[in-house]
């Protein structure tokens, strides 16, 4: 005997199908759903970069590095060993973490300061990845670690305002704040400055290569010296995770500077794992008064001791009490 199945009922599995197909796809292949924001395309990063230098690059007397084909031929590298193994060719670092192009003049000048404490094995990975990485994007950088040596509750964007005053120190123009446990995945995505500052990690795989929120704004950021003293660099009260960078977002949207993006497949990275920080109970009441704490709270009320400043083969290291 024929039964005849309602036609109500076909659509009702088709559809059910294709929400189960859709969801298997989604969570296999997250990157396909990179959320939508505004951003500076590949055509126009170039134009986009700040040429800025320290002064010891400046006086270089070798023609300028050319960056056209770096940015056009941006590809995954993550998977490739040797920039997981051993820092390549590492007698061309100098002490301190510095490295310039000698066959041509470097024309940005990029101090990536990164806040840190106890993570040995993320800083072995971080180091070796980066510099193996950072060398490819012909630019002059050197790696300011900030290490907090007290037990106090982690204090991440007061040791950011620390490095950037030591990169002052060496004359760098642009300041890129860089988390410990984030590597970037693609290889044109350029540690420079641009006008505005930059979200540089807005396709995570922590958040499935979403932007959770358009005003996210840390994890690495690029931003200019002189932009970061016009803020007052960033808040000194936030003891312990979270709040932070939403505080550095109001006072870059307060000051009317505006942040900006690269497209997402320049901006994917990936986050090692590790144990999350203590959260900072006062987050949410210090973020409501961030704005009204801005000018008297930041790099012209910084207050830390420097117990010691040491040149590494790979960074240098400033050890500091908060």
């Amino acid at each position: 005997m024929f039964v005849r199945i309602p036609y109500r009922l076909h659509i009702y599995d088709l559809l059910k199908t294709i929400g189960i197909v859709t969801l298997i796809v989604y969570l296999a292949l997250p990157f396909r759903f990179a959320s939508h924001y505004d951003y500076i395309d590949g055509a126009h990063i170039e134009e986009a970069l700040l040429p800025q230098v320290t002064l010891n690059v400046s006086l270089q007397e070798v023609f300028e590095c050319t960056y056209t084909d770096i940015i056009a031929n941006n590809r995954f590298v993550y998977s490739s060993a040797h920039y997981h193994e051993n820092v390549q060719h590492e007698e061309e670092i100098r002490p301190g973490g510095e490295f310039m192009p000698e066959h041509c003049q470097a024309r940005y000048s990029t101090a990536i300061i990164v806040p840190y404490r106890q993570r040995e094995k993320q800083l072995h990975a971080f180091l070796t990845y980066m510099h193996n990485y950072l060398r490819q994007q012909l630019i002059h950088y050197r790696i300011f670690l900030v290490e907090q040596y007290d037990q106090k509750p982690f204090n991440r964007a007061m040791l950011f305002n620390i490095g950037a005053k030591v990169a002052a120190e060496y004359g760098f123009p642009c300041l890129i704040l860089h988390d410990v446990d984030l590597m970037p995945l693609n290889s044109a995505q350029m540690y420079a400055c641009v006008e505005k500052p930059r979200h540089m990690c807005s396709a995570l795989d922590h958040w499935r290569f979403h932007l959770p929120y358009q005003g996210l704004f840390g994890g690495v950021v690029s931003i200019t010296s002189l932009q970061f003293k016009q803020i007052n660099g960033m808040s000194n009260l936030y003891h312990g995770w979270g709040g932070e960078d939403d505080d550095l977002y109001v006072r870059i949207m307060a000051e009317a500077i505006g942040i900006c993006r690269f497209a997402p497949e320049y901006s994917e990275y990936t986050m090692l794992k590790h144990k999350p920080e203590h959260r900072n109970e006062n987050r949410v009441a210090l973020l409501r008064a961030a704005k009204m704490r801005q000018h008297m709270d930041g790099l012209n009320s910084l207050v830390y001791k420097e117990v010691e400043r040491r040149m590494h083969s790979l960074f240098t290291h400033i050890l500091v009490e908060t």
